[in-house]
């Protein structure tokens, strides 16, 4: 098994292994005084893995409660919210208790939201089963909840007790749902490391399985050094968003029905690299997008998703925050202000 320290407001690990869903019980335990758990997770995570979970953790004495809600970015809604606050209160979970992430982004994010608020406060562990949630929304502490005007406007800062990563549970995943967390990975290869972005672009979605292990360990390990650096997000952990401006722009602009959230971000990187690159880096970029089936474009107009780029939680006052990449694995913040922004953008 692998162990990726986390040393932040809560020193955590995260735990790398496959088939460790089998056997996560003892590791919960391990973190957690209570031996009652509530588990959060969406209808399709419910019917594949939550029977495993279940089973590893009463053999350590759990007792375990369920609350499952429809898979989806529309999901993480005041409304679901509200549902697991009931859920909470009707199962008797008390601050001595634990909530237990069972899912992707969208369960991992609202579950940590609902950890972070609910009785002011009690401990829960992410268990991330899409590779998007391993390589990057489990670890980090960022939770959060959409609002009808943007995305990720509610949230927390919750360090979870630990996180639990088994890769068997990717195979199950669909190829477009796989190529949703490669634009993380890819994501990560330009903002902080070559050789990471090359062995992503030397492989597509027909043979990263052979080196998603690999993937997964280089992508953890750099989002801890950024985290354990900058926690808060007030300095160098904003270029975790490389992409996301635009590409929560473009999710917003269809509603969160269109593309999923590596595909947005995918658009987003590759239309913030034409802006600020060479060809060199652009061609490079758009060839790993389009072996992972990801794409480097949408029919929005781009006035309109500028205007959009407005709501993004990275402004600060009349300034937006955004990042470059003027070199593969090199990553700048940069800020201007929202009318610069969007003249930047559409000239």
């Amino acid at each position: 098994m692998q162990t990726i320290s986390v040393k932040a407001s809560l020193n955590y690990n995260i735990y790398i292994e496959r088939g460790l869903l089998n056997n996560c019980g003892r590791l919960i335990a391990d973190v957690v005084n209570t031996r009652k758990a509530a588990v959060i997770t969406d209808d399709i995570v419910d019917g594949l893995y939550y029977k495993k979970l279940e089973k590893a953790l009463k053999d350590e004495g759990f007792s375990v409660v369920k609350f499952v809600f429809p898979n989806g970015e529309a999901s993480k809604s005041t409304e679901t919210l509200n549902e697991i606050y009931n859920f909470l209160c009707e199962n008797s979970i008390t601050r001595s208790d634990c909530i237990i992430a069972l899912g992707g982004g969208v369960v991992g994010d609202i579950s940590g939201y609902a950890a972070a608020t609910f009785l002011r406060g009690l401990k829960y562990i992410q268990i991330p089963t899409t590779l998007l949630a391993q390589i990057d929304s489990s670890v980090g502490g960022k939770t959060a909840i959409d609002l009808p005007c943007g995305k990720n406007l509610v949230g927390a800062f919750k360090q979870p007790s630990c996180v639990i990563c088994d890769p068997d549970v990717l195979s199950t995943l669909s190829e477009k749902i796989m190529s949703d967390g490669m634009a993380e990975a890819i994501k990560y290869g330009m903002i902080r490391d070559r050789e990471l972005f090359e062995l992503i672009a030397s492989h597509n979605t027909e043979n990263v399985s052979s080196v998603i292990d690999k993937i997964i360990y280089k992508c953890i390990s750099i989002k801890r050094d950024v985290v354990e650096n900058d926690e808060f997000d007030t300095g160098e952990r904003m270029i975790l968003n490389f992409g996301h401006t635009l590409g929560h722009a473009v999710e917003s602009y269809y509603n969160y029905e269109t593309y999923t959230h590596g595909s947005a971000v995918a658009i987003g990187m590759y239309m913030m690299t034409e802006k600020t690159c060479d060809n060199t880096v652009l061609e490079k970029l758009k060839s790993c997008i389009k072996a992972y089936k990801l794409p480097c474009g949408c029919d929005a107009p781009v006035s309109s998703l500028v205007k959009l780029c407005g709501n993004d939680k990275k402004r600060e006052s009349a300034m937006l925050n955004f990042i470059v990449c003027p070199q593969i694995g090199h990553a700048q913040i940069k800020k201007l202000a929202i009318a610069d922004f969007e003249n930047f953008i559409l000239n």
